[in-house]
Formats: structure tokens, C-alpha cells, sequence
């Protein structure tokens, strides 16, 4: 009965968990929040879990604006910022400008994109001229645009660097040694941990194949158990679950299967303060986990996203592939972002198309409620599961 206590009044009280990895990153609970908006970010930080900034879309200017931000909110707590650097992608260490890239867009595939728009009388007519406004996907991706990133994020307190796709580049795990900083990488199959230690990564991240974004095949359930017992045969290094942890229960038997903490993106998306589209946030909200799909429709890379006839258009189309990254991108970003804009003024056929990643938590997303209510949410309900573990061992 004590224990129960113990763990209740911790928990509610912001005590925080006594774990390593909770120490070593000055945080009060394990729970990580992967989002694109700096204010879901501060809101997890301030409320005891640990933000960490998705940055892949932005200038250096631009992060080093929101970074400055999120040190004016937390008051010196952990927060950690995000990149994608594929081990693979199109075009990836060739000398190529802005013009030859668009021109490896193949005109079937942004005419199918167009047609598809015009058949739900969503304009074209600036199509073309958008496609160049997402070019900085792919300088950021590289890994001269990554170092740019970096030298944004070093040049502030930031307690976590993580990379996805991949395994970092050296000189981002270099840095994050001279920096003092966590080096975190996603995985989705054991045998990508494996290399991920050996490449002397700080923290690892199971992501299985229900997680919104991009994803692997392997489930939640499974990956994580096969990580940890692989990898606890050479290394201590701490393991985070991923892939469709929306509630505190879900992290309490991911911490049961040997993980050290959650690493959540999805849940975040129907707070107020997300960069979520509200007609998306209305979608997901109603949402069953079967309405996602794992597509290569919007970066060329298998991302799980909310279906759509977006998304159903490119999957059930015979003749069209999905380009690699990050030509898909150029195809994709400036459609959807034209029907985020054109729903929220009311226009239908965009509405209907409009989309976004999310994980098939998004079955248990039913209530709008603010990222830090969230986090509030996952300590009590992460509390009660233990209890309930107990309650079955008590004689």
C-alpha cells in the first residue's frame, strides 16, 4: 500500500521518477514530446516531461527564432530539438542548384497531384511557383544543412539532440559529446539498434510501425522487448518506446517491457497548441486507429499519416509511384499545405483532401484537451497502472 502512495504522490506531486535517465536529463518524467510547434514543446517541458522542437522544415533562421523563444518559456528546464538525416535519399552528396532538383519532378506526377486538386476545385494556378518554397527540405536534410541546424541548436541549452532515418552523422555525435548533449536515434528494427550502438549513440528510440511519421513495419509491442534484450547484451543505453503511446497506461507496460520512457508525437496533435489544421485536429478527433495509413504519398519514405482521398489517390494508383525523397516532397507539400489554408476559409473539396501524420493512437485521441493536461494525464493514468500491477502480486 505504501508503495502506491509512494508512486501517486510522486507522480501528481512533480517529484518525478527516480531513474538515470531522468537525472541525467534533469527531467521529472520520462514522457517525451516530438512536435513541430514550439509551444507543445514548452508545455511539456514546464510540466515536467521533456519537448523536443522537429526542426527539418526550417531555415537556420527560423529555428534560431524558436529556439530563443523556448528559452524565454522554460526557465532553464530540458527541451531537445529533432532532425532528419537519411542514410539514403535522392540526389544525397551531389552538387545540384534549386533548378535541377525541380527538374527531376517528372511532369506526371505534379500533373496527377494538380488534376487530383482540380477535381475537388482546389486552384492550381500557384502550384507550380510553390513547389520551389520546399526546397529547404531537402538543403536541411544533407548534411551541410544539418551542421547549419546544428550549429542553431549547440548555440543554445539544449539538453537532447535526436535524429531519425538514420544513423547520425559523426559529426553530429561529436558534437553532442563536446556539448555535453544526449545524441538520440530512432530505430524500428533491432538490427538498425545494434548498428545505432556501435555508432555510440546516447539514447535509442524504438519507434514501431503504429507511430505517426515515418515508421517501419515491425508493432510497438514487439519491437520493443526485441531491442532491449539485444541490445542489454552489450550496452546499458537507455531505450525509449514510440509508435502509438498515447496514454500512460501504454507507457507504463512499454516501462514494464524494459523501456526507460516514452517518446510521443501524435498525441500532441489535437491540443490547442499544435501546428495541427483545426479541420484535421475535428478528423482526428473522430478517428478510429484504422482510419490511418503507412504510405509513401507525402516524403517518399513510408510515413504513417490520417487517410484521405489524398492519400488514397496515390496508394490506389496504378501507373503513379511516390518519387523518392525529397522529390516526393516537392509533389506533395504544396498541395497540402493550399488545403490546410482553403479549409480553415471554409472550402470543402480541401477539407476533404486535407491530411496530416498520425499514429493509430489516434483511435484513443477523443478529447481536445492542452498539452499540458496531457502530460497530467499519462502521470495519473502511468500511477494507476502500476497500482493495478501490484494489486495482482499482493497475497
Amino acid at each position: 500500500m505504501r508503495w502506491r502512495f509512494v508512486v501517486r504522490a510522486r507522480l501528481k506531486g512533480g517529484y518525478g521518477m527516480n531513474s538515470d535517465l531522468c537525472k541525467k536529463l534533469n527531467i521529472e518524467f520520462p514522457l517525451f514530446a516530438f512536435s513541430h510547434c514550439r509551444d507543445v514543446v514548452v508545455a511539456v517541458t514546464n510540466a515536467g516531461g521533456m519537448g523536443v522542437l522537429g526542426c527539418v522544415g526550417m531555415t537556420p533562421d527560423e529555428l534560431e527564432a524558436d529556439l530563443c523563444w523556448i528559452d524565454s518559456k522554460v526557465n532553464g528546464g530540458s527541451y531537445g530539438v529533432d532532425l532528419i538525416v537519411p542514410n539514403k535519399f535522392e540526389s544525397k552528396g551531389e552538387e545540384i542548384n534549386n533548378e535541377q532538383l525541380l527538374s527531376m519532378v517528372p511532369e506526371s506526377h505534379s500533373n496527377f497531384a494538380k488534376d487530383l486538386m482540380k477535381s475537388y476545385d482546389v486552384p492550381i494556378d500557384t502550384y507550380d511557383l510553390e513547389m520551389s518554397d520546399h526546397l529547404v527540405f531537402r538543403e536541411n536534410i544533407s548534411l551541410e544543412g544539418a551542421k547549419r541546424s546544428l550549429e542553431v541548436a549547440f548555440s543554445h541549452p539544449i539538453k537532447l539532440i535526436a535524429n531519425a532515418l538514420g544513423v547520425p552523422p559523426g559529426f553530429m555525435i561529436k558534437m553532442g559529446k563536446e556539448n555535453g548533449v544526449a545524441v538520440a536515434a530512432l530505430v524500428g528494427t533491432k538490427e538498425h539498434a545494434l548498428k545505432q550502438v556501435e555508432a555510440n549513440v546516447d539514447i535509442l528510440i524504438a519507434s514501431g510501425g503504429e507511430a505517426g511519421g515515418h515508421c517501419g513495419d515491425v508493432a510497438t509491442m514487439v519491437l520493443v522487448p526485441e531491442v532491449v534484450r539485444a541490445v542489454r547484451k552489450i550496452s546499458s543505453i537507455p531505450i525509449l518506446a514510440a509508435g502509438g503511446i498515447v496514454t500512460g497506461e501504454q507507457m507504463a507496460a512499454a516501462m514494464a517491457m524494459g523501456a526507460a520512457g516514452a517518446w510521443c508525437g501524435s498525441v500532441w496533435l489535437t491540443s490547442p497548441e499544435a501546428e495541427t489544421n483545426q479541420v484535421v485536429k475535428e478528423k482526428m478527433l473522430k478517428a478510429s486507429s484504422r482510419d490511418t495509413v503507412r504510405a509513401k504519398s507525402r516524403t517518399g519514405k513510408p510515413s504513417r499519416q490520417l487517410k484521405s482521398p489524398w492519400t488514397e489517390a496515390w496508394e490506389n494508383n496504378k501507373t503513379i509511384e511516390p518519387l523518392p525523397m525529397p522529390l516526393q516532397s516537392l509533389v506533395s507539400e504544396p498541395a497540402l499545405l493550399k488545403f490546410d489554408k482553403l479549409a480553415n476559409s471554409g472550402h470543402q473539396g480541401a477539407a476533404d483532401l486535407a491530411t496530416y501524420w498520425v499514429g493509430q493512437g489516434v483511435g484513443l485521441m477523443n478529447q481536445p484537451i492542452s498539452s499540458k493536461a496531457i502530460v497530467q494525464e499519462f502521470k495519473v493514468d502511468f500511477s494507476e497502472a502500476y497500482e493495478r500491477l501490484l494489486n495482482l502480486m499482493e497475497d
